[in-house]
């Protein structure tokens, strides 16, 4: 009888109802969380769509467009605003291609005419065996041909710069018209290191062609990072999943990183704990526990575009003291890497620029000055990172 007692309160005990089942999900479309979503409706960048419009243009009527510098600190919105120019572009003609190079991967001349020569032909162009200039003919010839405009939007442009590949790579663009004047080809630079003053750093002969107008993106005020977000919940969760206090809590840490992506990467992982607990409603709780990993978006972002050698020497640094002189490191890496100076000297100067090591001169070494380096990092953050991403 017992048995039967509790077999039949078993059989006529309900779900709770705060409880998620394991058949629902929080997420109505998880796309508003990833990072590289582009959203039908882009916010408080008005002023600089309508500059990259006008810049656009004359490409539309078949004339060179204006060269563009787009600048500003990360998540700003820069490259969304690019992506949607170029959308709209390609919505509205097939006579102006629009080409997107992501420069943390695309660091090479190369590589990034590769790159356009894949948007027009639809295939890439063999690695070995084939020149740049019979690469760069034939993609001169495609344009003149079928009378096409070419934009280049080159993302993270300040990456080539740390290669010494971007005098290279603009003069190649800019000066396309000088093969055939009937080439027509713009430049869209996009930066988020504002230390890189590419109008003093370029070649004279480069920035003679390239002369771009200069679109600033500022970081988002709090009110609209709070537009910005609330719409991403709105279409992103089914209602009442973020209450109003929480997505208060995101604001102030994307405030704290001045990052818009950390927030958008924090409400994901955030969802994604909730459900994990089977709760219908994201809590402050969960909003702490993701922000231990998403505040390292710039540093898996920037980590992923490490070469071997790269990842190599920033490991050697995480594993080392807090400070470590530059000749002590220089012996491990050489040790490991079997790589001279100029190269060592060259990594470094390129972590420094990403803002992932400092390096501080002192007065200590024996010839007066040595250079000390730094993690802006924790260690052990670092070397997770590193980790997970294969190094």
């Amino acid at each position: 009888m017992l048995l039967e007692h509790l077999a039949s309160g078993v059989s006529q005990k309900s779900p709770s109802k705060d409880l998620l089942q394991w058949d629902q999900t929080l997420f109505k479309d998880e796309r508003y969380f990833e990072l590289d979503y582009i959203p039908e409706h882009f916010s408080h960048r008005e002023s600089q769509m309508r500059a990259l419009k006008i810049a656009a243009r004359p490409a539309l009527r078949g004339a060179r467009p204006i060269n563009c510098l787009c600048s500003g600190p990360h998540g700003t919105g820069k490259t969304t605003a690019v992506l949607k120019l170029f959308e709209e572009v390609e919505n509205y003609t097939d006579a102006v291609v629009p080409v997107y190079v992501n420069c943390q991967i695309d660091t090479t001349r190369f590589a990034i005419f590769s790159e356009v020569y894949k948007k027009l032909f639809t295939y890439t162009p063999p690695d070995s065996g084939v020149s740049f200039k019979r690469i760069f003919k034939k993609i001169t010839k495609y344009l003149i041909d079928q009378e096409k405009v070419l934009i280049v939007a080159l993302d993270d442009i300040n990456y080539l710069f740390y290669e010494n590949t971007v005098n290279k790579v603009l003069y190649a663009l800019l000066r396309a018209h000088e093969v055939s004047a009937e080439v027509k080809v713009g430049v869209i630079a996009i930066s988020s290191d504002l230390s890189v003053e590419m109008t003093k750093l370029l070649d004279p002969r480069v920035m003679s062609v390239f002369l771009p107008q200069e679109i600033y993106f500022p970081l988002y005020t709090r009110d609209e990072l709070f537009d910005i977000l609330e719409d991403r919940v709105r279409h992103g969760f089914y209602a009442n999943v973020v209450p109003a206090d929480v997505l208060d809590t995101v604001i102030d840490l994307v405030e704290e990183s001045s990052d818009l992506r950390v927030g958008i990467d924090v409400l994901r992982k955030a969802g994604l704990q909730a459900e994990i607990n089977a709760r219908k409603h994201i809590t402050a709780d969960d909003i702490t526990h993701s922000f231990e990993r998403s505040r390292l978006v710039h540093l898996t972002y920037s980590i992923r575009s490490l070469r071997q050698e790269e990842r190599e020497l920033l490991k050697l640094i995480a594993e080392g003291a807090d400070k470590v002189k530059a000749g002590d490191l220089y012996k491990k890496f050489n040790e490991e890497t079997h790589l001279g100076y100029t190269r060592f000297y060259d990594i470094i100067s390129k972590l420094d620029s990403i803002r992932l090591i400092n390096t501080d001169f002192t007065g200590r070494g024996t010839r007066g000055r040595t250079r000390e380096i730094r993690l802006r990092y924790e260690p052990e953050d670092v070397l997770n990172v590193l980790a997970g991403t294969g190094a």
